[in-house]
């Protein structure tokens, strides 16, 4: 979720000097597509047990085992997919990748720690501040985030997970992303979806993972919309549009690391 499924969030401090955003349908839309072909990207890269994490897949065999070697070697990777962000009516989209290798773990470990959600809050603190299953596949998760003002903001996700083989995958979807308002107080109050800061709009993480040597390789996608760079201030806020996504889901993958080597009993011979 991103801080888990849940890569927490992509903020940066146009909100902060501007008025109110809004959400355009038309940003909706736009989010809603380019998930739609990063989601079908994912289906056809989880069904090749070669190929279940996109660090396995490079095109240059000399890149790509270089990259694996720094990742075994305990390597956080990170990097930005399409340039990292694009502008989308009126709106920022954001994608970005993390991959880490856990000796003595196993697909089957990453999963119990990804349906830890109770535990979210202690894995991903000081970001996450609750979390709660609603449903069978719904989670409710409380972020808080401490930049020139403290941000709150309640989101609901719905999440898919499975294994498939050495493979395993969940797959986290924003069904509602609110920011809230006096948090913690008598006039704590929720904005209205989409009529606010703009601080985050939408949050979808995908998580992939395969069993590997005497451990597990892990990597997350984390695509996320938020509002645009206010007029005039795009030599303050632009070098935070790119280095807090890249800062949060560092940050996300190396919390799911240490919550996975955590979970893992010492004396286990095999963790697969």
């Amino acid at each position: 979720m991103q801080r888990n499924f849940y890569t927490a969030a992509t903020l940066f401090l146009g909100p902060i000097l501007a008025p109110a955003a809004h959400l355009s349908q038309s940003a909706d839309s736009a989010f809603r597509s380019y998930i739609a072909t990063v989601e079908a990207r994912l289906r056809q890269q989880h069904e090749d047990p070669d190929r279940c994490v996109a660090l396995l897949s490079g095109d240059r065999e000399q890149a790509r085992n270089a990259m694996v070697r720094d990742v075994l070697a305990g390597s956080v990777r990170t990097e930005p997919l399409n340039a990292g962000r694009r502008e989308t009516g009126g709106a920022l989209l954001h994608h970005w990748r993390a991959a880490a290798f856990v000796p003595d773990a196993g697909t089957k470990d990453m999963i119990r720690v990804l349906r830890d959600y109770e535990n979210l809050p202690r894995y991903y603190a000081p970001e996450v501040v609750s979390a709660r299953r609603v449903s069978g596949d719904a989670v409710a998760v409380r972020f808080k985030r401490r930049m020139a003002i403290t941000v709150v903001l309640d989101a609901e996700f719905r999440t898919q997970s499975g294994l498939s083989g050495v493979c395993g995958y969940q797959t986290s979807r924003s069904t509602h992303i609110w920011e809230v308002d006096n948090a913690g107080s008598a006039e704590e109050r929720r904005r209205v979806e989409g009529e606010d800061d703009g601080f985050l709009w939408r949050l979808n993480s995908y998580w992939s993972f395969v069993n590997w040597g005497r451990g597990v390789l892990i990597e997350c996608e984390a695509v996320s919309l938020t509002r645009d760079v206010p007029a005039g201030l795009g030599w303050i806020i632009s070098p935070l549009i790119d280095s807090v996504p890249r800062e949060s889901i560092e940050f996300t993958m190396t919390a799911t690391r240490n919550a996975l080597l955590e979970s893992i009993p010492r004396s286990r011979p095999d963790a697969h």
